[in-house]
């Protein structure tokens, strides 16, 4: 007997488990999670795989039960040998199966389904505990070059109690180029310094770690000074990855820049030259604040938001699209509050022709488009994929999003006019059951609000402790500026896509709010950053970096602005079919308006409102176009256009060389530019204004002319 003792002791916590039922929701159902089987690409697809369909991500119990255990007969399972059920054979490997072998007979996820099948296929008690959230052991970690970190992750339940459920859980790396995880949890760090999220899923609950996995070498010295709280938070960042900052741009790198990213343009030859003379200290400033009061600034800002507001005539008709476009534009000119500017939107009605902000509800008809773009624009959150399950990366199931929907159920649109009206019930279109209006991870009231319901959402959306809208305002406005997100992609605020610098996002948000979201000022903060004002030259430490802003990223101009800075050094302005009196590609209002050159450059159709629509991908057919494009050949040679009167008014080639690089560039030529570009007028003496043309060709076809950096 004293023999058994040690065995009977081992053998005891299977015991006790085996004594507990088994629960098809929290037993079997993770086991078809942890092996792909109700993913998108096998029974989880719209059509299932073979005949046989679960929901996607569990999201379903009650259909994925029913599918197992009744539909065809009940053919797939075989309570009198469960080993024999068609579920087994075919997960083995010993019934011909497309998706592989999933499961090694004998194994313990086997036995697991084997025993529910032997229990006579068990529901489970309704009472039974559920999974209500979920945590990541080690939450974070610091990772040398090459090293291992294995996660373990617990979930809690509703009734109090904790369960390891790694051996169950998905896991997915959103930077496989810093760390990669297996399908056990272990994360493996490569030799690229930087931060991956790892995100842990089980039953629809996430959580993350983040693997930090620092530069190898030794700690660099700081070699510029903070401007403001912003680089305080970036230095942090910076200082974990064991890496520095660029230098300060010059002023002519900043000249450019500022003038590109605030207003669509290039500073004018004799603007440059001014600025660059200055010597005041404060002179950065001043030129920003002249910038942002510039119709410029409103030209191209109202642009970005009636992208993202989809001012589309094709749907509007020509009165109404302008009329909102001009909402847009002139809230922006008076900087409205965003919060302020958030609320008249959401809460627009009246005639349309008169309300221009109501034409939302024209463009977007259907209550959960509503919602969903709503949530995009001004929270970042996308809810669009938990209308149909619960989302997959992220805490919202069904419930939030018809939650959010009511909220919009009462709009209408009828003749000119948009309303609220009535109190229509909102219904879960799996439960049926009644879902009542409420925001995004708030409990559900007993009831749907009286009155219009879109002035509660308006009040929880720009109340100040919301968790969304002050950095989304943060993130989008520091993606314009910096060319990339603190969160990325900007509209996909989710926990497992955390902020690369969450205390520098929580700041800007803080700022948002303490400022009663003056937009102009969170600009201009930005502006006077030095991060925002870092070289685009990278040092030793950080030529691999692109997320954490330790220099300035090329960002190539949007297709308006991208012409309309063509237009302007070439000084041969665009006409545009059907816009009379429309100058500048960016005061387009109408996305309709057709430009091949917009096209190719990826404007978008404003079909939806994801900033994805607008594409900045570079293109051989883009780079052709400028090469070979008779257009622009036509503005270079123009009677009337810059390199003709430049040629003109400057008989001396250096002074033309000058005058030109500081068109095109905003600064003057380097020593050795100056020598080349002189050498090569004076060869082709005899036909100056065709080489100045050749000369302008060049800079306009340069890296540094199609990048703002």
């Amino acid at each position: 007997m004293r023999y058994l003792l040690p065995l009977l002791i081992a053998y005891a916590p299977s015991v006790a488990a085996a004594a507990e039922p088994i629960q098809f929701e929290n037993d079997i159902l993770p086991v078809l999670s942890r092996y792909s089987c109700n993913m998108s690409g096998c029974h989880g697809k719209a059509e299932g795989q073979g005949g046989f369909k679960l929901s996607v991500f569990a999201f379903d119990p009650e259909s994925d039960y029913a599918a197992l255990t009744m539909e065809g007969r009940g053919r797939r399972v075989f309570l009198a040998n469960p080993d024999e059920s068609l579920l087994l054979r075919k997960a083995s490997g010993r019934t011909a199966h497309g998706g592989g072998t999933r499961l090694a007979v004998g194994s313990e996820d086997y036995r697991t389904l084997r025993d529910w099948i032997a229990a006579g296929l068990p529901l489970g008690s309704p009472d039974a505990p559920r999974v209500i959230g979920l945590r990541v052991e080690p939450g974070e970690r610091v990772m040398t070059f090459r090293s291992d970190v294995p996660l373990k992750v617990i979930a809690k339940l509703s009734d109090g109690r904790e369960k390891d459920v790694t051996r169950h859980a998905r896991f997915q790396s959103n930077n496989d180029g810093v760390a990669m995880v297996n399908a056990d949890g272990i994360v493996h760090s490569l030799e690229s310094p930087g931060e991956a999220t790892v995100m842990a899923a089980y039953m629809g609950e996430v959580a993350v770690f983040r693997a930090i996995v620092p530069r190898v070498g030794a700690k660099p010295q700081a070699v510029t000074a903070r401007h403001n709280f912003i680089d305080e938070h970036v230095d942090n960042k910076l200082a974990k990855l064991n890496i520095a900052s660029s230098g300060l741009c010059d002023d002519a790198e900043f000249l450019r820049r500022i003038s590109i990213d605030l207003t669509g343009t290039l500073p004018t030859a004799a603007n440059a030259r001014k600025f660059l003379e200055d010597k005041s200290p404060d002179k950065r400033a001043k030129l920003v604040q002249s910038l942002l009061a510039s119709p410029e600034f409103a030209d191209l800002w109202a642009l970005r938001w009636a992208d993202l507001l989809r001012v589309e005539r094709g749907t509007l008709g020509h009165e109404r699209a302008y009329g909102y476009y001009k909402w847009i534009r002139d809230s922006i000119a008076s900087n409205t509050p965003f919060d302020r500017f958030a609320r008249e939107l959401i809460t627009a009605e009246g005639p349309t022709s008169e309300v221009g902000a109501a034409n939302f509800y024209r463009v977007v008809t259907k209550p959960g488009e509503m919602a969903g773009s709503l949530s995009q624009v001004f929270l970042g959150v996308r809810i669009g994929c938990a209308e149909c399950h619960h989302h997959p990366f992220d805490r919202w199931g069904q419930s939030d999003y018809y939650g959010m929907v009511g909220f919009f159920a009462p709009v209408a649109a009828r003749g000119d006019a948009v309303f609220s009206s009535g109190d229509p019930v909102t219904n879960h279109p799996r439960t049926k059951k009644p879902v009542f209006s409420h925001a995004l991870g708030a409990a559900m009231p007993e009831a749907d609000p009286k009155g219009d319901r879109r002035l509660v959402l308006a009040d929880w959306m720009t109340k100040p402790d919301n968790p969304y809208f002050a950095r989304n305002l943060a993130n989008r406005m520091w993606a314009w500026m910096l060319g990339t997100g603190i969160v990325e992609p900007v509209d996909d605020v989710r926990a497992t896509n955390p902020p690369s610098n969450p205390e520098l996002l929580d700041a800007l948000a803080k700022f948002n709010v303490e400022n009663k979201y003056d937009v102009k000022k969170l600009i201009a903060a930005i502006a006077a950053s030095r991060t925002y004002q870092t070289s685009s030259r990278p040092n030793e430490t950080n030529e691999r970096d692109d997320r954490n802003f330790s220099r300035a990223l090329f960002k190539r101009p949007d297709a308006e602005v991208l012409l309309d800075i063509v237009c302007q050094s070439t000084g041969v302005s665009e006409k545009f079919t059907g816009s009379p009196g429309v100058t500048r590609a960016v005061q387009l209002w109408d996305s309709k308006a057709r430009h091949e050159f917009l096209k190719l450059f990826g404007r978008p159709v404003r079909a939806t409102a994801c900033e994805c629509e607008r594409t900045k991908e570079p293109s051989v057919a883009q780079v052709l176009n400028l090469l070979n494009s008779p257009d622009v050949q036509a503005k270079l040679s123009h009677e009337s256009g810059t390199v003709a009167r430049l040629v003109r008014a400057n008989k001396d080639d250096a002074t033309l060389v000058e005058e030109m690089y500081l068109t095109f560039f905003a600064r003057l030529p380097s020593a050795d530019e100056m020598k080349v570009a002189t050498e090569h007028l004076k060869k082709r003496s005899a036909a100056r204004r065709e080489a100045a043309e050749d000369l302008a060709w060049a800079m306009l076809n340069s890296t540094e002319f199609l990048f703002n950096h």
